[in-house]
């Protein structure tokens, strides 16, 4: 049992998240999840992804099991980033996932995935790999309306989620 309490551990610090990975770093064995699976203490979400079944939900669930899913070196892109800090009233239909490697997975229709762009900048949210919230809105022009995007950079600033500079640039870029 003592396996499963770092598993515990480490998935209450991920948003009720496990992957294989992150398993066999502390000593799991693949065949110990499966056995985990079978006996209803995690559920597999997708290759190499488990929840939590005892796990009460959080409004950010949906962006870490994403950001899992497609793997690695994954991070929230656009709409998603916004979405995920209340921003601009966008409700995207899938949350979008940036990556630079192709993944040949089978993901759910919920998970979008794009191509990262060599120069992105990311960072973490609560834990989450995302880009930055200024990129994000830059981003988003053309696919969410202009007046959208100018009350998400103000509130952006008034969360300290951007900087001076970046609210100035994207006022002016956005007016």
């Amino acid at each position: 049992m003592k396996h499963f309490d770092e598993i515990f551990e480490l998935a209450a610090d991920g948003y009720g998240i496990v992957t294989a990975a992150q398993a066999r770093e502390i000593g799991v064995t693949t065949g110990e999840l499966s056995r985990w699976c079978a006996t209803g203490k995690l559920m597999r979400r997708g290759h190499g992804v488990y929840k939590l079944t005892q796990w009460v939900p959080t409004p950010r669930d949906v962006f870490a099991e994403a950001v899992a899913l497609v793997g690695d070196e994954g991070f929230l892109w656009g709409e998603s980033v916004l979405s995920m800090h209340a921003l601009a009233l966008v409700d995207p239909r899938a949350v979008t996932v940036a990556t630079p490697k192709r993944v040949r997975r089978k993901l759910p229709a919920w998970v979008k995935t794009v191509s990262a762009p060599e120069n992105a900048k990311t960072t973490f949210y609560e834990g989450i790999p995302s880009q930055c919230v200024a990129d994000a809105i830059e981003a988003c022009k053309g696919s969410v309306m202009t007046e959208r995007l100018i009350e998400a950079t103000k509130h952006a600033q008034a969360e300290g989620l951007i900087t001076s500079n970046e609210h100035e640039r994207l006022m002016k870029e956005l007016s």
